[in-house]
This record gives C-alpha cells, structure tokens and sequence, in this order.
C-alpha cells in the first residue's frame, strides 16, 4: 500500500509556466517538490517565494537527467513510497497524477505513453522526435523484450524501493535510455499508460550537436550500449526472456 507519495518537477527556465503549472499539481499531490536546475530567466526568483513546495536549487545548468537524480534522492531520503515525475512547462496534465499513483501500486514503474490512445485534441509530433523514438523503442523493446510504445515520456511513477537500486549517471536527456537499460536487467517490473499528446515547444533545444537529428540518435545508442556494458559490470547479464513486465505494455 503506498502510503507517502511524491509529485517532482526538473525545472529549468520556466518562468512563463512554473506557477501555474505548479499551482495544477498541488491539487492533486499532497507534497510538491521543484528542482530548479541552474535557471537564469526568473524561474528561481518565483520559486523562491512559494511556501506551499520544496524546492531544491542547482546552482548551475546540469541536465534533466542530474535534476531527476536529486528528486529521486530527496525522495529516497524523505521515506516517500512513491514519486510521481512531470515536466514542468505544461505538456504534462497534473489531475492525471493520482493514475499513475494508483497504478504504482503493483509494478515499480509506470510510465507515461503518448502512443497507447489516441485523444481528442492530440499534438501533431515533430517528425523528427517522432522517428527518433521510434527507433530507440524499437531497439530497447528489441533488447529487452518488452512492447514499450514511448521510451521518451517524462510523467512517470517510481517506488522509491525500486530507484534505490538504480544507479543514474547520464545527466542529459538520455537519462531514461540508462534508467530503461538498468530497470530491464534488474528485473524490474513496468506498466505503461496512455497520456495526451501534447507538444508546446517543438523547438526545444537537447543542446549543441545533440539538435542534429542524426548526432542525437547516434548518442541515444551509445547510451543504451554503454548502459548495458555497466550493468554487466556490476554483475547483471541481458535477459533472455523478461518476464516482469506486467503485460499491458502493447
């Protein structure tokens, strides 16, 4: 039975969104934490002056996946049962939160899939991003056996006895590449759920080469490969057959 839960939200130069995304997401999670990653555009300022969240500040710009890590310590830290992860700049619906608590339940992750249904109202996805993941399900549903239909969504939900065993080095966007490759070898057990498609920024920089459609692709497998040989490392092999999965990842 989950009995502490978590909303967390990597922030980074949000100003335009952060309030009242933040304000959406206190009505539906009991405790709110922000983890402000280096802003420079007014977002610390704002984050400053609420009193009804945590908020925990990276001095500098780290990456999404540097912020993710500091939310799932604090989570850890804190004795929270779950986190409940989401972006900060409004492509994430908060008054779904309570779904992926309820879901959390019996797996140790569910993840958020644009995929699975198709809503009224959905973005149309930058061709681009769209292939790229694509192609990177298709090679971690390749590896891992599993029927993933989104590897990139960010509204998740952890266990916090599940991501203390992960161990989180990838700093970047490719974060979740790492956190697939270890949560397939430890055996861990994932639902998926269908989220709105919803584009805001289409725009949005990954950071120098990484806009490259081509370098970024190239990057994401470098981390998958690399994610695995780390794994091996510390004794985990590639399973054969995963059998964890709940079965409703279609």
């Amino acid at each position: 039975m989950t009995n502490r839960w978590l909303a967390a939200l990597p922030v980074y130069n949000e100003v335009g969104y952060v309030n009242g995304v933040l304000d959406e997401v206190l009505k539906y999670a009991p405790d709110v934490l922000a983890v402000n990653d280096g802003s420079n555009d007014g977002t610390r300022e704002l984050l400053d002056l609420r009193t009804d969240i945590t908020v925990l500040h990276h001095e500098k710009n780290l990456g999404y996946g540097a912020a993710l890590r500091t939310a799932f310590q604090y989570a850890i830290d804190e004795g929270y049962d779950v986190i409940v992860t989401l972006d900060c700049d409004g492509q994430h619906q908060p008054k779904r939160i309570p779904e992926f608590v309820a879901a959390c339940e019996d797996v140790d992750i569910v993840s958020g899939s644009r995929y699975l249904k198709k809503y009224d109202g959905d973005s149309v996805p930058p061709a681009q991003r769209l292939q790229i993941n694509k192609q990177i399900t298709k090679s971690i549903n390749d590896l891992f056996h599993w029927n993933l239909t989104d590897t990139f969504c960010g509204f998740k939900a952890y266990r916090t006895e599940a991501i203390a065993k992960l161990n989180i080095t990838v700093d970047g966007y490719a974060m979740p590449l790492e956190l697939w490759a270890q949560a397939a070898m430890l055996g861990l057990r994932i639902l998926e759920v269908p989220v709105p498609l919803i584009y805001l920024d289409e725009k949005r920089s990954f950071g120098g080469a990484l806009d490259d459609g081509s370098v970024r692709l190239a990057y994401y497998n470098q981390v998958i490969e690399q994610s695995i040989q780390a794994m091996h490392d510390r004794g985990f092999q590639l399973p054969c057959e995963t059998t964890q999965c709940c079965g409703e990842c279609t």
